[in-house]
């Protein structure tokens, strides 16, 4: 800022300088102008000079204090670093001591590690954690320990161990927090089966040691499980039998994975609900027929122990009817009126069988249409993601065999109801057909005498 000052004071020097020459009058008046302008330059570069001069001694001051910062700075690093081989001399020295000093004390440090390491991956996992909370610190905490243990953590391991070994022999009931699978907290009262099980009312529950909490499980597994375990939990009494999973945990989760009758069947999307359909109307259309034909060969039993008084509320009756109204006709034409007369009984009595055996057949058919619509959609599947994970395809294989395995299940209960109705049916025809024979028969035995 000073050289930008100096320099405009020159320049407005000379431009005045200038100006006073070009007004001067005489060559006196410019010869005076000149050494006034002489003496003024000199002035100011004198000043300049000592502005440098000045500067210039501000740097060295600067720089010696530069010099003697470094110097100090090298003299703390060779201290430090003397320093910090004397340290490395000392702490090697001092392991040497710790290590005479411990002696055999080291390998009880490494046992004690070990075992409490042990003790702690099965008691933290233990659902008799879930009654006895918080016995994994300590485990945790000798484990973990850079020192040798004292005699206070040795017995916490000892009693660890010889509590975990005790209540595995025992059956006990406690009040604990449930957490449930909406992420509300009941207390309910459970019942610990040794290390195997958590029984309530509900049926099985597990112990999350993770969080320290105990859950139900999320699907419980097979009724006749769950039934044992309802049973076992509301027993004061006596023996009763229940299911004990011996794996801690994996085989009861395993129950759980299994698929129910239900969700096989929904798995058969579309074409099992189709399959399904048939199976209902197949089997209201057979109760509906059994229920018809039972009335009616009833009301035959009945007509048949008065053949004198016709009824018209069964097809005997009405047969009656016809004969009785053409008694007088020769046999002959008598026979065409009681045929006419079976046929017009023949589509009552034969209603909807012959639905019940098509939706049989059908059956069949549509469980082979989504084998083949499942088939599809699976090879599709290995075509955009290939066979890499089987899950993938796992839906669309399951809808193949489901839906094979409901048409055949739909197809052979009404193949059996089929046969069921038919032979009703028949046996109602089959008793027309005999009083139709016999009323003939009488009347040509009376034409003959």
């Amino acid at each position: 800022m000073k050289k930008v000052i100096n320099f405009v004071l020159l320049a407005a020097t000379m431009s005045a300088g200038f100006v006073a020459t070009t007004q001067a009058n005489s060559l006196d008046d410019l010869l005076k102008q000149v050494k006034a302008d002489r003496s003024a330059g000199a002035t100011l570069d004198k000043k300049r000079e000592a502005e440098f001069l000045s500067d210039r001694a501000d740097k060295a001051a600067l720089l010696a204090k530069a010099k003697k910062e470094l110097a100090d700075e090298n003299a703390r690093n060779e201290r430090l670093t003397d320093e910090y081989a004397a340290n490395e001399i000392k702490l090697a020295q001092k392991e040497l001591e710790l290590d005479n000093a411990t002696g055999t004390l080291g390998e009880m440090f490494g046992v004690s590690r070990a075992a409490a390491a042990d003790a702690f991956g099965q008691i933290s996992t233990s659902i008799v954690s879930a009654e006895f909370p918080g016995r994994g610190e300590v485990l945790n905490r000798i484990a973990n320990a850079k020192e040798i243990p004292s005699i206070e953590d040795l017995e916490q391991l000892w009693f660890a161990l010889q509590t975990e070994m005790t209540e595995s022999g025992k059956i006990s009931k406690f009040d604990v927090d449930v957490t449930n699978l909406d992420g509300t907290k009941s207390t309910e009262s459970i019942t610990r089966i040794g290390t195997f099980n958590l029984v309530s009312e509900n049926g099985y529950l597990t112990y999350n040691d993770e969080v320290g909490q105990v859950q139900p499980l999320p699907k419980q597994p097979a009724g006749f499980i769950t039934e044992t375990a309802a049973d076992f939990f509301g027993t004061t009494s006596g023996y009763t039998g229940v299911f004990l999973d011996p794996s801690r945990g994996g085989i009861l989760s395993l129950e759980t994975r299994k698929k129910t009758v239900e969700e096989f069947f929904h798995e058969g999307k579309e074409v099992g609900y189709a399959i399904t359909v048939l199976l209902i109307l197949g089997c209201l259309i057979a109760l509906e027929r059994l229920i018809v034909l039972g009335g009616m060969s009833s009301k035959i039993k009945a007509q048949e122990k008065n053949l004198d008084k016709p009824n018209e509320n069964n097809p005997l009756g009405r047969l009656l009817k016809v004969f009785y109204d053409n008694q007088s006709a020769d046999a002959e034409t008598l026979e065409l009126k009681l045929d006419e007369a079976i046929l017009r009984e023949t589509p009552q009595v034969d209603r909807g069988v012959g639905l019940i055996k098509m939706f049989a057949a059908i059956a069949p058919l549509m469980g082979l249409l989504g084998t083949v619509i499942g088939m599809i959609m699976t090879f599709q599947t290995i075509t955009l993601f290939g066979t890499g994970d089987p899950k993938i395809m796992a839906g669309n294989i399951s809808l193949a065999l489901v839906t094979t395995a409901l048409g055949l299940i739909c197809a052979l209960p009404l193949i059996l109801v089929h046969s069921v109705v038919a032979g009703k049916s028949k046996s109602v025809l089959q008793k027309l057909d005999e009083q139709s024979a016999g009323l003939i028969a009488a009347i040509a035995e009376k034409g003959s005498k």
